[in-house]
């Protein structure tokens, strides 16, 4: 028998944290089935799927005035050479909150979502509160909701809360997420729009003009591309799709649906116009960084009952927005990667939902309005992204956006759209995890579905949804079986479904 020489018997040093096998070892990327290749590629799908907030969120927030008609930067509305400085600004902003709040998701969390401004609160900031109150205000309104958030999480009722909705409900918001995100593809591109009732086919009920076509030509290549098995389908869907739409639009002249004199134009690119813009800044605004002087932290709150109510109401509407949003999407992201574990929840649920905390208090105090979990990222996990490494590729891809804001605005929404439809589809199929010959669960999970898509909001269709299956569980004499938490949580919907009435009778 030959024996080792000490030297031979040693046992290597453990490689570096900085290294290959420490990378793989810090984010579980081999555990979870996944490979760096893989999680960069995911990375970038997912920033690409969502890019888009940063040419949006400034035309929802960057050019709405408030009461006392400035605009977000302090700036008056009536000079009209103040809405594009402003736009800039909240463009800036926009795109580096949401690349350091994602890697800070990738670091703390490790779980593939990236996070950016929430469409659903930019909206009730710009178009409900705005009106009522100064920019300022409203930016410490959302801060202090996500002080609020941040509090809950800490002492783990955020958790809690997600360990008191039944599976079956958790199932139901990945379906209903599915279609909903299905839905803002086909809208987002103009395939489904506003008809003489409801909604209609393309225009009038036709394919009409060469944005659609692209649509419907990248539609049609990702889904052959996905049923082939093609790695790298949905980026190589996008990048494909937005080189077809900038030599469409170099040879064509398509322009935007809005032209250079405000009318209408049906048959343009719906969002971003895949053209350069000659003599765009490349040096970024970073005015809004100056939080000092965009936001105001104690001026909404007054010492009369009505507007302590009101204030109190709006941090309410504006947490149960964030809260169930931010639920819904990291249960469907992680059901959709085969993420959750087996209490149907993802890994590392305290430190996600801390991070998301942070996020909404970050985007309010630097004015880009709450940021949270963007659902598109589960482009990214459904073409492979499983860790916190894809979050890495997806925030420096972010902070880098800073400065090459012309290049993202070359990416139709044409071309990113058809991305959207396929992971609505991917996520639609957990809807056989749902027994549907079980009306306690089937009732709550129809109306849960239906109405994500139906209302264009995740809050409302899981409220529906919560309270129906609340209401079954009383009639059928069950309601000793419901968690305590799920009836905190019913009460709270019921105020937030009644809050205009509310408001009403305050008034």
């Amino acid at each position: 028998m030959v024996q080792k020489s000490p030297r031979a018997a040693t046992v290597a040093p453990a490689p570096s944290p900085a290294g290959p096998q420490g990378v793989d070892r810090f984010f579980k990327i081999s555990r979870r089935g996944s490979t760096v290749a893989r999680e960069v590629r995911g990375g970038f799908v997912t920033f690409f799927s969502m890019a888009y907030i940063i040419a949006l969120n400034p035309i929802i927030i960057g050019t709405t005035p408030d009461v006392n008609g400035n605009l977000i930067s302090g700036l008056p509305i009536s000079d009209g050479a103040n809405v594009p400085i402003t736009m800039a600004m909240v463009a800036a902003a926009t795109a580096i909150i949401a690349g350091v709040m994602t890697l800070l998701m990738g670091l703390v969390g490790r779980f593939p979502v990236a996070l950016a401004a929430g469409l659903g609160i930019n909206a009730l900031a710009a178009y409900t509160l705005a009106p009522t109150m100064p920019w300022k205000q409203v930016m410490g309104l959302i801060v202090w909701e996500g002080i609020v958030i941040t509090i809950l999480v800490l002492t783990k009722f955020r958790q809690a809360v997600m360990n008191a909705v039944p599976k079956s409900l958790r199932t139901g918001i990945s379906v209903g997420i599915g279609l909903f995100i299905a839905l803002i593809g086909l809208v987002d591109a103009g395939f489904v729009r506003q008809g003489s009732q409801m909604g209609e086919l393309g225009i009038s009920g036709s394919i009409i003009g060469w944005p659609l076509l692209v649509f419907v030509l990248v539609l049609v290549a990702l889904i052959i591309m996905w049923v082939k098995k093609v790695k790298g389908a949905m980026l190589i869907a996008i990048i494909a799709g937005t080189v077809v739409a900038v030599i469409l639009e170099v040879i064509v002249k398509v322009g935007g649906s809005v032209d250079d004199s405000g009318n209408a134009n049906e048959t343009g690119w719906r969002l971003n116009v895949p053209e350069l813009v000659h003599g765009q800044s490349w040096l970024p605004n970073l005015e809004l960084l100056k939080f000092w002087d965009h936001v105001d932290l104690i001026g909404a709150f007054h010492s009369d009952f009505r507007s302590w109510a009101v204030v109190i109401l709006t941090i309410l509407a504006l947490l149960l927005a964030d809260f169930f949003d931010t639920v819904g999407t990291i249960v469907a992201i992680g059901k959709t990667g085969g993420l959750l574990e087996e209490d149907g929840n993802p890994p590392r649920t305290q430190e996600i939902l801390l991070i998301d905390s942070l996020a909404a208090a970050a985007g309010g105090l630097f004015s880009t309005s709450s940021n949270t979990c963007y659902i598109e990222s589960a482009s990214g996990v459904s073409d492979g992204a499983r860790t916190g490494l894809a979050n890495i590729i997806t925030g420096c891809a972010l902070l880098v956006t800073t400065f090459i804001t012309p290049l993202v605005n070359l990416v139709p929404s044409e071309a990113v759209a058809p991305v959207l439809v396929v992971v609505g589809f991917l996520m639609l199929q957990q809807i056989t995890d749902i027994d549907w010959t079980d009306l306690e669960v089937a009732l709550p999970a129809f109306f849960l579905v239906t109405m994500m898509a139906f209302t264009y909001s995740i809050t409302v269709g899981m409220g529906l949804g919560f309270l129906t299956y609340l209401v079954i569980k009383v009639v059928k004499g069950k309601a000793r079986q419901v968690n305590p938490l799920m009836w905190v949580i019913g009460v709270l919907f019921l105020i937030y479904f009644m809050q205009g009435l509310i408001m009403k009778w305050i008034g």
